[in-house]
């Protein structure tokens, strides 16, 4: 396995800003990450490693980004995925879901999340995996999903915090690859 400085330099160097800072569109671009096999298998151990004394019995990520992290750590970690799904939608009346809104996010919406009852259970051990927490709005809404189960958080590892409210940060147990002010 490679260096954990090394793939931090990769990370960095397949990353973009879009836009000048004064744009409204001004985004992050992290689909360079994607692109590099290299880069792209090392995401997985390298999410994992940042809780190494845990023993998680499923990694949990919201749709897109967090559900690719969140099975490539799963698949490292030898265990289960649980996708937290946006605005979820029933198949029938008897399709069970935990579900919440979250605060406003990166983009000021408020979203509803939700997970298949079936995929968290009380006794779980839950990862959160993302690779971006700007306002924690999302990880917080999984943190409630999580104790809605009974199942226990033991934190988020994120690729790039660039987390607005510091005082989520002791609550969510948050770990990160990089800050924001290292791109």
């Amino acid at each position: 396995m490679r260096k954990e400085s090394d793939v931090r330099d990769r990370l960095r160097q397949s990353f973009r800003w879009r836009g000048d800072r004064t744009d409204p569109d001004f985004r992050a671009d992290v689909t360079g990450w994607w692109r590099s096999p290299d880069t792209l298998l090392s995401l997985g151990p390298s999410l994992g490693a940042l809780f190494p004394d845990s023993t998680p019995t499923v990694v949990m990520g919201t749709e897109s980004h967090g559900s690719l992290l969140g099975v490539l750590t799963a698949h490292h970690l030898g265990i289960g995925f649980a996708e937290v799904r946006k605005d979820p939608g029933r198949a029938a009346d008897s399709d069970a879901w935990w579900e919440t809104s979250t605060g406003p996010d990166y983009l000021n919406r408020s979203l509803r999340l939700g997970l298949r009852r079936s995929l968290l259970k009380a006794g779980d051990r839950v990862l959160f995996v993302d690779d971006w927490i700007a306002t924690g709005a999302q990880a917080e809404a999984c943190h409630s999903l999580v104790e809605m189960s009974g199942a226990a958080w033991i934190g988020a590892a994120v690729v790039v915090d660039g987390l607005e409210r510091t005082s989520l940060r002791r609550k969510l147990q948050l770990r990160s690859m990089l800050n924001v002010r290292e791109l």
